[in-house]
């Protein structure tokens, strides 16, 4: 009898391993095959990203019209092609436009701004307890909050050529990347928001800035209800807005007054 038992318990634990290792092998086949499906996918994905990716250079951007067919190509002036791109620039100047965007509407009550507490809660001596003055003080349940934030400024201001420098060099990003590009006659006639997503649609723009010589109330009613679409003149474009769009769309006029400040 001891003998056959050993062989049964051989013979269980052998079809345990069997098991165990069938069960590895399926896991592996099955982790093999997620990755090779993640590869394909990411393949995929970067093949259609390059297929619709703009066939420029970091010298020159393409002019196209409104419905996508390309015209010319247009070199670039050279502050937007020499040299690496600066980033610690385009930081500088996008963490003071974000502060400058800052409520500061933060506020909260100390034990002198909150409702009651004039009467001492119980007299200073003789009651056996800890001496109060106020049931607003901040250890008391309602009372004042200690060191709590308190309506403030977060603006602060930087040089001027540090702002200058930085619309620059976002540029160039763009440039360098492809993501820069013209646009012949961009006249919007009527104020539909059809007219500016055929714009979109044709030139493959995901999340656009304009950038235009004047604001017509055309564009700024035909655009505003697509999301991620920025409007702004040669004059008041900053780097923020550069670097928050995907692609910026320049017109030939708003090109000449852009390159004319940058130089001033």
């Amino acid at each position: 009898m001891p003998i056959k038992k050993a062989k049964s318990a051989k013979r269980k634990l052998a079809a345990k391993k069997r098991a165990t290792v069938q069960v590895v092998k399926a896991k592996k086949a099955a982790k093999a095959a997620g990755t090779a499906k993640k590869t394909a996918k990411s393949a995929l994905v970067k093949k259609k990203a390059a297929s619709h990716k703009p066939a420029v250079d970091g010298s020159a951007a393409q002019v196209f019209d409104m419905s996508g067919k390309k015209l010319q190509s247009v070199k670039l002036d050279p502050i937007f092609t020499e040299g690496p791109v600066n980033t610690d620039v385009i930081y500088q100047a996008v963490v003071a436009y974000q502060a400058g965007s800052h409520l500061g509407t933060a506020s909260t009550k100390d034990r002198g701004a909150v409702s009651g507490g004039g009467k001492k809660p119980w007299k200073q001596k003789g009651t056996g307890r800890a001496r109060h003055g106020s049931s607003r003080s901040p250890i008391w349940r309602h009372g004042g909050t200690t060191f709590g934030p308190q309506p403030r400024d977060y603006s602060y201001t930087i040089p001027q050529k540090i702002r200058r420098k930085a619309v620059i060099e976002g540029f160039k990003d763009k440039a360098h990347t492809g993501k820069l590009m013209f646009i012949d006659k961009f006249n919007i006639e009527k104020p539909k928001t059809k007219i500016v997503a055929g714009v979109l649609e044709a030139l493959n723009l995901q999340k656009p800035l304009f950038v235009v010589a004047e604001k017509s109330q055309n564009l700024l009613l035909a655009s505003r209800n697509i999301p991620g679409v920025g409007i702004r003149t040669a004059n008041e474009v900053n780097a923020l807005d550069v670097v928050s769009h995907s692609e910026c769309v320049l017109t030939q006029d708003a090109y000449q007054g852009l390159v004319k400040r940058l130089k001033s």
